[in-house]
């Protein structure tokens, strides 16, 4: 195999497990957008594997187990809501709560499956690559044949599901800031008094837009379980969640850079994977597992050093965090 192609299937194998990552990302900009700060990304992202899983087990249904993994998450994402929204309890300590009770949750109902794997019907989805071209007539073309066979490698040979979470990604940030609503989102987001002067059912949306954002969780969960490993194992999400809650602000809350920085964790998650593989001393590996397991919470914490020691640059949502109440205003 020569170089390219390593590199190319490189940048596939980041691809892949950026997915999760970018729909993850996505959901918690929308939340965060509205002024809502979810430390709950874990265990949202937990209750969409789970119940996707046991969903795509049972009815061998691929949009059943899709609609099961977002619904899961969605009503984690209501009980957030509701606690911190009606009730006006803190936000991150509800948040980290939601992230204890849905991994609970998620293991809870998994657990019965443990050692299944899916069907072939949904393997053989997993699989497809609807866009993988047929090179065999310019393979041989001394530039232009290597050249589209890397970008074939890299880009164009993944499932349907990849496609369409970038599909999300775009028409979230065309929805942010290019229509009426998202305005009226991000308005939330940075002065809610202001906005409900001006008659924007703050409430409301933001109802809305952490169960959304949630659901998207959920589904990058779901995509976890469902799609990339096939089968259920306990703790599937490993830290992902809150690789996501530090992307979020790598990214500075905004969907089309969210691509890209998923893209670079998804890297560096391969390169996590590749470490453990490194040979060494006698029969002590240079890299044990004990440090992949943390190096999920490694990166979120060097990313969050990073971007703060970025002064000048946007901090967020100015009510990001705060309860509002009508009648403080």
């Amino acid at each position: 195999m020569t170089g390219s192609m390593m590199v190319a299937l490189f940048i596939a194998s980041a691809v892949r497990m950026a997915i999760p990552l970018l729909l993850g990302t996505v959901g918690e900009s929308i939340t965060e957008r509205s002024g809502h700060l979810n430390l709950g990304v874990e265990g949202l992202m937990m209750m969409g594997a789970a119940s996707g899983y046991v969903a795509a087990y049972r009815t061998d249904n691929i949009l059943i187990a899709m609609l099961a993994g977002m619904a899961g998450a969605g009503l984690g994402s209501l009980i957030y809501a509701f606690l911190t929204i009606t009730m006006r309890t803190r936000q991150d300590v509800t948040g980290l709560a939601l992230t204890i009770f849905g991994t609970g949750f998620a293991n809870t109902l998994g657990k019965s499956l443990a050692g299944t794997t899916t069907s072939v019907r949904i393997r053989a989805f997993a699989q497809a690559q609807p866009l993988k071209p047929n090179l065999t007539a310019i393979a041989d073309v001394s530039v232009l044949g290597p050249v589209l066979e890397f970008i074939s490698a890299a880009f164009l040979q993944h499932n349907l599901f990849i496609y369409l979470s970038l599909l999300v990604a775009i028409l979230v940030y065309w929805y942010l800031f290019h229509t009426r609503l998202g305005l009226h989102v991000r308005s939330t987001g940075e002065n809610p008094s202001a906005a409900d002067a001006s008659g924007i059912r703050v409430t409301s949306l933001r109802y809305v837009h952490v169960v959304v954002g949630g659901m998207l969780c959920g589904l990058g969960g779901f995509y976890i379980s469902v799609i990339n490993v096939g089968t259920w194992l306990d703790d599937i999400i490993a830290g992902r969640g809150w690789i996501v809650v530090a992307l979020v602000i790598f990214i500075r809350w905004h969907p089309l850079k969210a691509i890209a920085g998923s893209l670079l964790f998804g890297a560096l998650e391969i390169v996590g994977f590749r470490l453990h593989q490194v040979p060494g001393i006698g029969s002590l590996p240079i890299f044990s597992q004990y440090f992949i397991d943390l190096y999920p919470y490694l990166m979120t914490i060097i990313v969050l050093v990073i971007t703060y020691a970025r002064k000048k640059a946007w901090q967020g949502p100015a009510s990001l965090g705060q309860p509002y109440f009508r009648e403080d205003r």
